[in-house]
């Protein structure tokens, strides 16, 4: 019995100036609960995690190169150039060189150019992916097993992440990446299909009101998220911490109810006590400058946590507009002595993945 011949994608003349795809960037609370480790063994609490789009967008534009050749170029990384399908994926660029893979792509120029620092634990090579596979999808056009939907774009961006990192990783970036806005994400088993579902939070109509209550602070330092998450992953698994992990979820579903109801005092406790569940798991999720700024933020009224897995990276607080104010000009102070940290110019983004 003979296989039937299935379509390729990809391995098609690139015709045309380029290609251009952005995608937003995120800050959270309640990750690590979108790795399946953690929510399959909850399932019963409906784990789940918030995240808002941040208007620091990542660009990825695609042009044709050199046949037989893919370059990948990117703010704050040495550009590669590799044989097709033949580029290490244990490479720093190395997962945006299996996503071409899967594309069959040839002939490629890959230019990532991103408004975050590198390395500041919001999210930004799961921007990248998401933006690459959009614009391989647009350029290869419809074809077998080629993403068309953002939510099918979203999957395959987590599935390739996973397959390059080789260890458990989140969907939470790619989702805000795709989608945008500010959301309570819920997970679940993908039996029937249905791997997440989403929960609006802030209607893209109070999003600009609601981004004055923002501040953004990059520390001076490049985090390593697999070094934390490592730890809480091993944590989990030992059958330790599983208390906090309980708590986390009560304390993330309870954020993100204050949020809904406007309440922003209660938002900003919860937002600070799920910090502080994370330092006793992992005391070092906040650097020196990170500790600094959450004092500050909880002096001020403010709520305040690391993005993502922390460990270096960007901290973000919370709090009412003349609290958030005030706060402003104290962490300006704070990251004015600190080498490479800066408050980073960032609102709500609630459009998500845009061709250009």
């Amino acid at each position: 019995m003979g296989y039937e011949k299935q379509e390729k994608p990809g391995r098609k003349p690139f015709h045309g100036s380029g290609i251009t795809v952005s995608a937003p960037c995120r800050v959270d609370l309640g990750g690590t609960l979108d790795i399946s480790t953690f929510y399959y063994p909850l399932m019963g609490l409906h784990p789940c995690t918030f995240n808002m789009a941040i208007n620091l967008r990542t660009r990825v534009r695609v042009e044709p190169f050199e046949k037989g050749w893919i370059r990948v170029s990117s703010k704050g990384f040495e550009s590669a150039c590799f044989p097709s399908m033949k580029a290490p994926y244990d490479h720093p660029m190395g997962l945006m060189f299996a996503i071409s893979d899967y594309f069959q792509a040839d002939g490629l120029q890959i230019n990532i150019d991103s408004a975050s620092p590198p390395r500041s634990a919001l999210g930004g090579s799961s921007v990248a992916a998401v933006a690459l596979i959009a614009a391989l999808s647009k350029l290869y056009g419809p074809a077998h097993h080629l993403p068309g939907s953002r939510k099918e774009i979203a999957l395959l961006a987590h599935r390739m992440e996973t397959l390059v990192a080789q260890v458990p990783c989140g969907i939470q970036d790619q989702l805000a990446a795709v989608y945008g806005g500010v959301n309570l994400w819920f997970w679940h088993s993908g039996f029937g299909g249905k791997e997440f579902s989403r929960k609006i939070l802030i209607r893209n109509k109070k999003v600009a009101g609601f981004g004055k209550r923002l501040l953004l602070a990059y520390c001076g330092n490049p985090h390593e998220s697999l070094n934390i998450n490592g730890q809480w992953v091993r944590q989990f698994l030992s059958s330790e911490c599983r208390s906090q992990w309980t708590e986390i979820i009560a304390c993330t579903k309870n954020f993100a109810q204050a949020l809904e109801k406007e309440d922003m005092n209660a938002a900003c406790g919860f937002m600070n006590l799920e910090t502080e569940i994370r330092m006793t798991l992992t005391p070092d999720v906040l650097d020196e400058v990170g500790k600094k700024l959450v004092i500050a933020a909880r002096e001020k009224n403010c709520g305040a946590r690391f993005a993502g897995a922390g460990g270096g990276g960007c901290v973000w607080a919370l709090g009412s507009e003349d609290d958030i104010h005030i706060l402003k000009n104290q962490w300006e102070e704070i990251l004015s002595i600190h080498e490479n940290a800066k408050l980073l110019d960032a609102g709500i983004d609630g459009q998500g993945l845009l061709f250009h």
